[in-house]
């Protein structure tokens, strides 16, 4: 039933918005009685303190497979299809979400004490893909890596904000990649 729900919160974050998310629109699109959400959860916030949370938990696997690409392919085409992935999904929309509720927010700083859960999430996933690259010596021995990821999350984020809009084109995004690695890429 929580994954139902959780399902339907997406659904309706992603078509409609943040403040189009109430209990009765997640209920309604999980075409369940309003109770059913109050018998799993304290409230609506509880609700979706863990939904976020189970949002930033289903990017372990994108984590896992972007550190596995350390040492092939390119640096900035690994970094471009991890960033589109991440941005391509309900990341965006959630970022808004954590914004525009006080109460969700207050609940997440209990278990995420800084920055928004996902965004937060997605630089320490992109900081330890450039950590193995610079370990394997095919980026600068120097670089900030923390630094070029909240770099790039920003860029990304910046590019993707807009929900009404198509997102970038892949090579758009690219040129912003390279642009933000270059100076720490070895031959």
């Amino acid at each position: 039933m929580r994954e139902q729900l959780f399902d339907a919160a997406e659904r309706v974050l992603l078509r409609d918005g943040p403040s189009a998310l109430t209990s009765r629109a997640v209920t309604t699109e999980a075409g369940v009685a309003k109770g059913v959400l109050h018998r799993h959860f304290a409230d609506f916030d509880a609700f979706l303190a863990e939904f976020v949370l189970d949002r930033v938990h289903r990017m372990d696997a994108q984590a896992a497979a972007l550190g596995d690409a350390a040492g092939t392919g390119t640096i900035a085409g690994n970094l471009t299809d991890a960033l589109t992935a991440l941005f391509g999904s309900v990341a965006v929309a959630i970022v808004p979400l954590v914004t525009y509720r006080d109460g969700l927010r207050a609940r997440l700083r209990k278990d995420w004490p800084a920055g928004v859960p996902v965004l937060t999430d997605a630089a320490i996933m992109i900081a330890s893909y450039l950590a193995a690259e610079r370990d394997l010596g095919r980026i600068a021995a120097d670089a900030d890596v923390e630094t070029l990821a909240y770099t790039l999350i920003g860029t990304a984020h910046l590019l993707y904000a807009d929900r009404d809009s198509t997102p970038p084109e892949a090579e758009a995004f690219r040129k912003v990649v390279n642009t933000v690695i270059g100076g720490v890429v070895r031959a």
